[in-house]
């Protein structure tokens, strides 16, 4: 119901008299997508007893800027598919996205300045802002086979992570919650956000089209040194890392096969791997303290999702 709800209040605060607006915006939403972030809002809130009906809100404003931070990001990759249909850009060109991309931002903190309370801004603008950064971050890496793990995990908690810490965060703040009960969320978030990426990561090289919606191999094709890239880098034999270098500085998918045969055979996807499933143990660790609940039990299923999923 609480999800049904959400959607209402996304359908209802996307409306716009610009025609195309309302074109774009209905395609990216009707896509679809898990909902995790908006979905970890309600859990968290629920799971603190909260009775009111602000959690709504704040899920679609959360979505709201997941959405933009797609568009803009689909741009900026040039990607063609998303949840297994033509991306925005594909479909209606790029300055339409960007746009687009701007209304949603812009009205999440139209939505968010309505519910009246300050930390709740503070959390929203900062998690904007640190994505931002993020992005910017991912397009300094872009094409650089010298990126370190440190730079990419910083990547990857700016541009992923923050938004699943802020949804997490703001579902227990609304809840009224203690402080170091919001900390604890934040954690969660925080934690669940980075084991999600590394999945996604594994999944590019061993995902099949069908089940992941995009594309397998575009972080290849857009020069992204992800995990799986940055440890065969450090440990693979000299062959394959002078092929890793040559096709990230080129953005080269023609050499995906042997690159997917490196990156398996050398445990660059298990180690991924590990390091999604310490992550997720962290998030489930950090609402031990959690009250007992059925809301609490969806949390800890979702941290165990993130890492046994193939889409």
């Amino acid at each position: 119901m609480d999800l049904q709800a959400v959607d209402a209040v996304i359908r209802q605060k996307l409306h716009s008299e610009v025609a195309l607006v309302n074109q774009i915006a209905d395609y990216i939403i009707s896509a679809g997508g898990k909902r995790i972030r908006p979905v970890l809002v309600l859990l968290v809130a629920n799971a603190y007893g909260y009775q009111g009906t602000a959690h709504h809100q704040l899920a679609a404003v959360v979505e709201f800027i997941h959405t933009a931070t797609l568009l803009h990001d689909d741009v900026v990759d040039e990607s063609a598919l998303r949840r297994g249909r033509q991306t925005a850009n594909a479909l209606f060109g790029n300055a339409a996205s960007v746009l687009v991309g701007d209304f949603l931002y812009s009205r999440a903190f139209q939505m968010m300045v309505s519910v009246g309370n300050i930390r709740v801004m503070e959390i929203l603008a900062d998690a904007t802002n640190v994505i931002a950064e993020g992005e910017v971050l991912q397009l300094l890496n872009m094409h650089d086979p010298d990126v370190s793990e440190e730079r990419y995990t910083q990547v990857i908690r700016s541009k992923t992570a923050k938004l699943f810490e802020a949804a997490a965060e703001l579902g227990a703040l609304i809840a009224g919650a203690n402080d170091d009960q919001i900390e604890a969320a934040a954690e969660y978030g925080r934690s669940l956000g980075t084991a999600f990426q590394l999945i996604d990561d594994v999944l590019d090289y061993s995902g099949q089209e069908a089940d992941i919606g995009k594309n397998v191999g575009d972080d290849l094709r857009e020069g992204k040194a992800t995990l799986p890239l940055i440890y065969l880098m450090e440990h693979g034999t000299a062959e394959q890392r002078e092929l890793v270098r040559s096709c990230i500085e080129n953005g080269d998918e023609k050499h995906f096969d042997a690159v997917l045969q490196a990156v398996t055979s050398s445990g660059a996807l298990d180690y991924t791997r590990r390091k999604a499933e310490a992550a997720s143990a962290a998030a489930t660790a950090a609402i031990a303290e959690l009250p007992e609940n059925a809301f609490k039990q969806a949390l800890l299923k979702l941290s165990d999702f993130a890492v046994n999923r193939n889409h």
